[in-house]
Parts: C-alpha cells; sequence; structure tokens
C-alpha cells in the first residue's frame, strides 16, 4: 500500500504532462527563440553600441542612432525606399489585378491561353532575386549588347543610361521589383475572384448592369478585404527587398538606389559599422511590425465579419 501511494503521485503528473500540450510547444519555442528572437533582441543591443565588424571593444551608446539621423546619406535612403516601394506596391497591384481579371474571364469562357498566361506569370515569381537582377542588368546595359537600347536604337532612339544615371537607375530597379511582384498580387487577387458568388454577379447582370458598373459596384467592394491584405502583405515584401538590387546595381552609381534594406548590408559588410548598421536594422524592423500589426488587424476584422 505505502509503494502504491509513492507511485501515484507521479504517475499522476506525467499523466497530466502527457495530456497537456506543453511538450508538443516547448520544442518550438526553443526553436523560435533561438531563430527569432535572440536575433531581433542581438540587433537591438547591437544598435545601442559602436561596434565594428573588424573586431575589438566597443561601449554602449546611442551613438549610432545619432550618427544615422544626422547622415547626410539618411534623406536619400529614405526617399529612394519611398519612390521604390510606393510605386513599386501601386503597380504590382494594378497589373496584379488585371491580369488577374484577364485570366480569371479567359478561364470562365474556357480560353486555354489563361492557363498559359497563369503560367508565365507565376514563374516570374519562382524565380530568385538575384538572378532577376542579372536578367534586366543584361537589358539594361548601355552598350549595343544592352536588348532594350538595342530595341530603341532600331527606332532612332537611345542610348538611355538605365543604371548609370541616378534618375533612371532608380526607375529601372523600380520597373524590374514591378515586374517581378506583379505575380504575387495576381495569384491572390485570381485566388480572391475564384471566391466571388457566382448569384451576385448574376444578378448585377440580369438588373442591367454593364461590365464597368459590375467591376466597380460589385467586384472591388467584395474583393476590397483581399486587396487591403495584398497591399500589407505586398508592401512589407517590397521593403524588405535586397537581393535583387544588389545584383542589379548594388546601391549605385552612388547611393541613388541605396534602400533600406540595402543599406543595412553595405553598413556592416562593406564599411564594417555593425552599431550604426543595427540601427538602420531596428528602423526597417519597426517598419516590419507596424506594417505586420495592421495585417493581423485586418485578419482579425476578417473573422469578426465572417
Amino acid at each position: 500500500m505505502t509503494a502504491a501511494k509513492t507511485r501515484e503521485p507521479g504517475g499522476s503528473w506525467l499523466e497530466s504532462l502527457a495530456g497537456s500540450p506543453w511538450p508538443w510547444l516547448l520544442p518550438l519555442a526553443a526553436i523560435l527563440l533561438a531563430t527569432f528572437v535572440f536575433p531581433i533582441f542581438e540587433i537591438v543591443r547591437l544598435s545601442l553600441t559602436d561596434a565594428s565588424l573588424v573586431g575589438g571593444g566597443y561601449e554602449y551608446t546611442l551613438g549610432s542612432y545619432g550618427s544615422l539621423l544626422t547622415s547626410p546619406y539618411f534623406t536619400d535612403m529614405l526617399t529612394a525606399t519611398a519612390v521604390f516601394v510606393f510605386f513599386s506596391v501601386l503597380f504590382q497591384m494594378l497589373l496584379g489585378f488585371l491580369i488577374a481579371l484577364a485570366v480569371d474571364q479567359g478561364a470562365r469562357r474556357g480560353m486555354r491561353a489563361s492557363i498559359v498566361t497563369r503560367t508565365a506569370v507565376l514563374s516570374a515569381w519562382a524565380i530568385p532575386g538575384v538572378i532577376i537582377g542579372i536578367i534586366w542588368s543584361i537589358l539594361y546595359q548601355q552598350s549595343e549588347a544592352g536588348v532594350l537600347n538595342y530595341l530603341l536604337g532600331l527606332v532612332g532612339l537611345g542610348p538611355v543610361p538605365f543604371l548609370s544615371d541616378p534618375e533612371f537607375a532608380l526607375a529601372s530597379v523600380t520597373l524590374a521589383n514591378i515586374w517581378r511582384g506583379t505575380a504575387f498580387s495576381m495569384i491572390l487577387i485570381y485566388a480572391g475572384l475564384q471566391t466571388l458568388p457566382d448569384d451576385v454577379l448574376e444578378a448585377a447582370r440580369v438588373d442591367g448592369a454593364s461590365a464597368f458598373q459590375s467591376l466597380t459596384r460589385v467586384v472591388l467592394p467584395l474583393l476590397a478585404p483581399i486587396l487591403f491584405i495584398n497591399l500589407v502583405i505586398v508592401s512589407i515584401e517590397t521593403f524588405n527587398t535586397f537581393d535583387m538590387v544588389l545584383a542589379l546595381t548594388g546601391g549605385g552609381p552612388g547611393r541613388a538606389t541605396e534602400v533600406i534594406a540595402l543599406s543595412i548590408y553595405n553598413q556592416i559588410f562593406q564599411q564594417f559599422d555593425l552599431g550604426p548598421g543595427a540601427a538602420t536594422a531596428v528602423l526597417l524592423l519597426a517598419v516590419n511590425a507596424v506594417m505586420t500589426a495592421v495585417y493581423i488587424r485586418l485578419l482579425q476584422r476578417e473573422e469578426e465579419v465572417a
């Protein structure tokens, strides 16, 4: 009886632990802490130092934020990032919507070309950013080897300094990013179009609504939640764009195309300024946190409406 009494509490604890979700959640929590929380903690801590990547000691100071905010390149970096993000997101959503609408209408009419179009657009989304940067750098070559300048030369135009002129370079990088990101917008919006109730669209046609009226008064209001979510996701992705810009211009000429994500790389791995680079990373982290909060709020609103 004594042995049974001593085993009973242990068995009860193991049984309660086996029925608890903690044994399943703890390994995942440990992985998340090691791969997400700890790097974020380290980048915030390093942003409060004057550390350098070449070694040596460091001191805790707010000088990294001071040098970042007073840098003559800070305003240029924010301006380049704002122009890059605004026009990229605007045209990615606009072109993604138009392509998704065309593919959807083609699919409803049984056109096989819609499948080819959908596959071609998806292929752009699957190509790595570095490869896209190399492809567009070949297209933008200012010499006769450049495809775009060759085509412009056939009609008596050019050559255009796509990558050597600061204003052309930012526009060229933005255009390449629009080509890259339109596919994701098309996928999301096309999925949203498949969820629209056919009876509502049919009722609009029976009531005599034109195609434009059905689009603006039926389709767009029904797609509004998906468009807002697409806006937030595309904005976050564009803010974090790094690989394609690095392969295409490396931030040049000068710093004309140095967006925030690329500036972090250049400060840490080119100039070895770990403290200011970490401070810039915290700035980008804050932008992503705000956009993520908006995204989560939109999802919660969708669940409440549903």
